[in-house]
């Protein structure tokens, strides 16, 4: 159990760090953590992002199993674009702030930047033989 809350806190102190970098270059993703109020909805958005990820991201990877073997896989990162876009319309804690083909791009750009940064951040817990 206090392994899959540091999950989620790493999770989201991710798109936290996401949500600066996108804004430095300008990117319309954008997190809001700046009160105690503001984290906890955070971390509430952060859980259907997982949540998203876990049922609709799996069931959008199978039925686009073909285009992904066509790419080599890369039309994975569109498919985690498309459920990040989708948590963010939720707006708890995170949202997309352009529309259309920009929209998508920062999408793109920050499922891509949240899943190397929890990538990162995942390496710092310890391993499961050591609870």
């Amino acid at each position: 159990m206090k392994r899959l809350l540091l999950k989620w806190v790493i999770l989201g102190v991710a798109v936290y760090a996401t949500s600066l970098i996108t804004q430095a270059l300008k990117i319309g993703f954008r997190a809001q953590a700046g009160s105690v109020s503001e984290v906890i909805v955070l971390l509430i958005g952060v859980a259907a992002l997982a949540l998203l990820n876990a049922t609709m991201g799996k069931i959008l990877k199978v039925l686009t199993f073909p285009i992904s073997c066509m790419t080599l896989g890369l039309f994975g990162l569109v498919v985690n674009a498309i459920v990040l876009w989708f948590a963010a319309t939720l707006e708890l804690g995170f949202r997309i702030t352009k529309s259309g083909v920009d929209g998508f791009i920062a999408a793109f750009v920050a499922s891509v930047l949240i899943s190397i940064l929890n990538g990162v951040l995942q390496t710092a817990l310890p391993d499961k033989k050591d609870d």
